[in-house]
């Protein structure tokens, strides 16, 4: 198939790219903005495969998404460009209304036009699949899970955009008869993500020696996924997923940010033995505004219909991740000493 992603060379559109093209033979396009989270050193592996092209545009440019679907002709669009931050949307909420939901209104609308044009064949056949996240759904309580059916209760600036762009994304499917599948997905980890998240936060600040922030008790619950999993359930519901309909998608791997913390320590003392205990690194830190308590997915649907289940067990992939991390800093080395140094962010709320 031909596929248009965007936003490929992020954390999840990277592991998603290689996944279409290495393991699955597809032709992608890849569409990224390369702001400060894109990390073309993440597609090191497609540098001389012909099947990979990357293209360095804004998805809110309509008329230049529109030539793009215009030339490449795809078969099928895999939407993950986002901001994806919830402490840099407290500090800077514009930018993700600007990104995540008249992105992915120039998107949908660029999507339509080339669809319209199909022959009829190739029109059943298209696909627009919107990825966005569990957090839409806002907090559970300590006992129940998110399901397809959830009431939409968004607590950010970024889960506030995101549940938008879904609205969007499925209302171009009513109203216009877009093809469009929508999946929300539970907390990511694996290789290649950008070191603001909690865990390759974590696993570079105890690499460096530095202070392990953990907000607030640690006791929000988070259900986590590995990034490889969920490229692979992305493609299930691509290929599988009835057109119209939302999938879940999570790994049933909830863990407070106190456990996933714990682990981490005990991962770098098993491998850097030297350096521990680095449980002695946690610091306790002022809790972020509007931080959800718990989240969990049911992922039954997307597993009944698509025949997808996760692969990855956290506790080894969690290690393997931390090894990683110690094996890459080629990937991450310029990373911390340009744009991103550990900092905190979203501390006090800016406009804009």
């Amino acid at each position: 198939m031909r596929i248009l992603v965007t936003g490929g060379c992020g954390f999840i559109g990277s592991a998603l790219v290689l996944h279409l093209v290495r393991d699955l033979g597809h032709e992608v396009l890849d569409i990224d903005a390369m702001t400060y989270a894109a990390n073309p050193l993440s597609l090191a592996p497609l540098a001389s495969d012909p099947r990979h092209r990357l293209m360095e545009a804004d998805i809110c440019d309509g008329p230049r998404m529109r030539a793009l679907l215009s030339e490449f002709r795809p078969q099928a669009v895999m939407h993950l460009a986002a901001e994806s931050h919830v402490d840099r949307s407290i500090a800077s909420p514009g930018a993700f209304v600007r990104t995540n939901v008249m992105g992915t209104q120039a998107m949908l609308e660029a999507a339509r036009g080339h669809w319209d044009k199909l022959p009829a064949a190739e029109k059943d056949a298209f696909r627009f699949l919107h990825v966005s996240t569990d957090e839409v759904y806002g907090s559970l309580g300590p006992e129940g899970f998110f399901t397809e059916e959830s009431r939409y209760d968004p607590r950010s600036p970024y889960s506030a955009s995101k549940a938008a762009s879904d609205h969007l994304a499925r209302a171009w499917g009513v109203t216009y008869g877009l093809p469009v599948l929508v999946s929300n997905c539970s907390n990511n980890y694996g290789p290649r993500q950008f070191p603001e998240k909690l865990i390759p936060l974590m696993i570079l600040n105890a690499l460096e020696g530095k202070k392990l922030p953990v907000y607030g008790d640690g006791l929000n619950v988070r259900d986590w996924i590995h990034v490889e999993d969920h490229a692979r359930a992305l493609c299930a519901i691509l290929e599988r997923g009835r057109v119209g309909h939302t999938y879940l998608v999570g790994a049933r791997s909830e863990r407070t940010n106190m456990q996933v913390v714990t682990a981490l320590c005990a991962a770098f003392d098993r491998l850097r033995p030297h350096a521990g205990p680095h449980e002695r690194l946690v610091q306790f830190v002022t809790d972020r505004p509007g931080h959800d308590r718990r989240y969990a997915i049911d992922p039954a649907k997307v597993e009944h219909e698509t025949g997808w289940t996760p692969q990855k067990i956290f506790e080894e992939a969690l290690t393997e991740t931390v090894a990683w991390y110690l094996d890459n800093q080629a990937w991450w080395g310029p990373i911390r000493d340009g744009v991103y140094q550990g900092q905190r962010l979203g501390l006090a709320a800016a406009r804009g």
